[in-house]
């Protein structure tokens, strides 16, 4: 194993493009329709350590007669590097460009058209706030229907005379990747006569994100979330306290939806009459199944299009967990496309507001292949569909089709191959727990997990099994594309993605299912998949097995190697919970270290003997005697979720048993470990690891 030879495979797996948005222009012609798709993409850069962003652009002729047909596909337009920008956004029907960019220590906000620059305005300079938010959690920009105005979320400017004598209060934040995000306001420019404005009027109490217009354009509408008594981490939590507000520019505002759920994803219908958005439950698991909610505008009246589904039925829909797309609605303003977890897959689905039918939109049910087994959606405009496609040998795969008429197939055009595919096999395990498993409140539940292997072994010896564990722990391996895994499977290794109970996909019972039982249901859950997997696939060897994981997957690998210590020869675990109790006081996401171990969660917990006890008792620290399996550990210094204090308890307590082990430690990165850099170093490790161990 040349570390030369696995950086190489690394960037190969690692540097492949994926589209992240998309948007749809349409010019009507006499007998044509043309339609424009402009995609930004993202791509790892090994040189320069970073992620670029690039623009291309596809134009494609169909029919007037034949509205769901592609008569013709040009070749696309060039690459067109947009890195440096914050955010972007097209106007509807002029088509103008918005830029926020930061040059120099100051934000910019560009307006582009066919004659090129007509605007820009220095948004530093004006003072009227602080940083532009371009986060997934409160960040938009947003064009009102005249075109004249654009609104966008920004950190509240500090006032001058007091910022000095402020220096040293401490401020709150809203945790893990939203670092010195803190009290957000709602930003109007007026491009007519390049002013800035903050709105006024919004609840002292919530902050505000995710804002839109209001059909009108003289009220906006917007996400508020509850800060008393004390803000909570919100990336990956969907069970934060908010609500709907909709906020008159003269500043009066009223709330739309119930105070005491969870709200995010509003989506106004393309005839302003409707908007839809998710809800969930405060607190409890901080990923759940959401229900979507749809709001009529005039008659004010709320009431539910899909709801949380509990216990789907095999081969059903399963529920709402990801976040809606900007444009997820058809043109008629009856139809909602959305892409969601499903088992172990990530389908594409829409929902007929006149029925609440929901239908898959993919076609891997009628593939004999299953060529794409993650299917998400980038838009919807026009009534044509924007999609990213990949499988664990296929990577994102962009690909177009017209939305059906009911009861019809969707027929999808592939407007981007991917440069390369891989020779490798995968499928999708279905595991039953034995009956000693089963759980008692939620009997009955079964799981999955999804094998990658090489389709052609680098010898004759039988295959070495990476267990590779989700965090979360409510989250999901989907059957699509992972440079991990496909990096692992390149160099000679087979990889199991494990779906535990309580993995995003499986019905909100199986979520409630993991509640009290962490440490138990889900490390059995991953044992049991690995012997059905060993027992289902005789090219496999059981006797060189490890197991990687991040996070709540890090605190499994590590359970695992503590409670069968005969049984892997391995382990790599990034950022891993390792004791409960001594993260309880560290975590941004407090409420769950006690929802996790069956404990109910309040503002004002104080921790009791009783509920240390239990976090101490259900922790992989445990069993850290019994560890016989060599470990590997990487720490991002900056962690806010897991402190990374949690590693190096494991560490001393290894290194005090003279156990192997090592320890990474990137000053730079958080919980993620996501720096293109960390990335790279990261696999680099562990392969060399799984090399000399395995």
């Amino acid at each position: 194993m040349d570390p030369g030879h696995i950086t190489g495979i690394y960037g190969e797996v690692n540097g492949v493009p994926t589209p992240v948005s998309a948007h749809v222009k349409e010019e009507q012609l006499s007998e044509v329709r043309i339609f424009t798709v402009d995609v930004e993409w993202s791509q790892n850069d090994f040189v320069r350590g970073s992620r670029l962003a690039y623009m291309q652009q596809w134009t494609f002729i169909s029919d007037n007669n034949d509205h769901k047909s592609i008569r013709t596909v040009l070749p696309p337009g060039p690459c067109v590097p947009v890195s440096g920008e914050l955010l972007s956004g097209l106007s509807p029907i002029r088509g103008l460009r918005a830029v926020v960019r930061e040059t120099s220590g100051h934000q910019l906000l560009e307006i582009w058209d066919q004659h090129g620059l007509r605007k820009c305005l220095n948004l530093t300079i004006l003072n009227k706030h602080g940083k532009v938010y371009n986060d997934a959690q409160f960040g938009c920009l947003a064009w009102s229907e005249c075109e004249n105005k654009l609104l966008y979320v920004a950190e509240r400017s500090k006032n001058a005379s007091t910022e000095t004598q402020e220096r040293s209060l401490y401020s709150e934040d809203w945790g893990e990747g939203l670092t010195n995000k803190s009290t957000p306001v709602i930003c109007v420019v007026n491009l007519l006569c390049g002013s800035v404005s903050v709105l006024q009027g919004v609840p002292h109490d919530v902050s505000p994100g995710q804002a839109l217009w209001a059909p009108g354009g003289q009220s906006v509408i917007f996400v508020g979330w509850y800060h008393k008594p004390f803000r909570l981490g919100l990336k990956f939590c969907s069970n934060r306290r908010s609500a709907l507000f909709k906020l008159h520019l003269d500043g009066n505002c009223e709330c739309l939806s119930d105070h005491n759920l969870s709200v995010s994803c509003p989506r106004l219908s393309p005839d302003g009459s409707t908007l839809i958005y998710l809800q969930g439950l405060v607190f409890g698991p901080h990923n759940q199944c959401l229900s979507l909610q749809q709001l009529d505008l005039k008659g004010g009246k709320t009431s539910t299009l899909l709801d949380v589904v509990n216990r789907p039925l095999p081969g059903e829909f399963a529920g709402v967990y990801e976040a809606l797309a900007s444009c997820c609605w058809s043109a008629d303003s009856q139809r909602v496309v959305f892409s969601s977890a499903c088992r172990n897959w990530k389908d594409l689905f829409i929902v007929d507001r006149r029925s609440n039918k929901v239908t898959s939109l993919s076609d891997k049910l009628s593939d004999p292949h299953k060529v794409y087994g993650s299917w998400k959606l980038l838009t919807v405009q026009r009534d044509l569909i924007v999609v990213c496609c990949s499988s664990p040998n296929t990577p994102p795969t962009l690909r177009v089709g017209f939305l059906p008429s009911a009861g019809e197939a969707v027929t999808w055009h592939t407007l981007q191959k991917p440069v390369m595919t891989f020779d490798f096999h995968w499928t999708v395990l279905n595991v039953t727990p034995p009956p000693e498993e089963d759980n008692t409140h939620y009997s009955g539940l079964d799981f999955g997990a999804v094998l990658v292997k090489p389709s052609r072994p680098l010898n004759e010896a039988k295959i070495p099994l990476v267990v590779f564990i989700h965090g979360g722990p409510h989250s999901q391996f989907p059957a699509g594309w992972n440079s991990t895994t496909a990096g692992l499977t390149k160099l000679g290794f087979a990889v199991l993605m494990v779906n535990y109970r309580g993995s995003t996909g499986l019905g909100q019972d199986s979520i409630l299912s993991l509640i009290g039982r962490i440490g138990s249901q889900d490390v059995k859950d991953v044992q049991t998949a690995v012997l059905s997997a060993l027992q289902s696939d005789n090219t496999l060897n059981h006797k060189r097995l490890a197991v990687i994981g991040g996070s709540h997957g890090g605190f499994l690998s590590c359970h695992l190697i503590g409670q069968y210590p005969d049984f892997y020869r391995a382990c790599i675990a990034r950022n891993p919970v390792i004791n409960a109790a001594t993260l309880l006081g560290t975590s941004d996401i407090v409420d769950w270290r006690y929802s996790c171990v069956g404990f109910q969660y309040s503002y004002d917990q104080i921790p009791t003997a009783e509920a240390l006890a239990t976090m101490l008792e259900k922790s992989p620290i445990t069993h850290a005697a019994q560890i016989r399996a060599p470990v590997l550990l990487m720490l991002g210094a900056r962690d806010r979720r897991v402190s990374p204090h949690q590693g190096l308890e494991l560490y001393k307590v290894l290194k005090s048993r003279d156990s192997p082990v090592r320890l990474l430690w990137f000053p730079e990165d958080g919980h993620s470990l996501s720096r293109v850099d960390t990335q790279a170093d990261c696999f680099l490790n562990t392969v060399l690891w799984l090399h000399q161990h395995l």
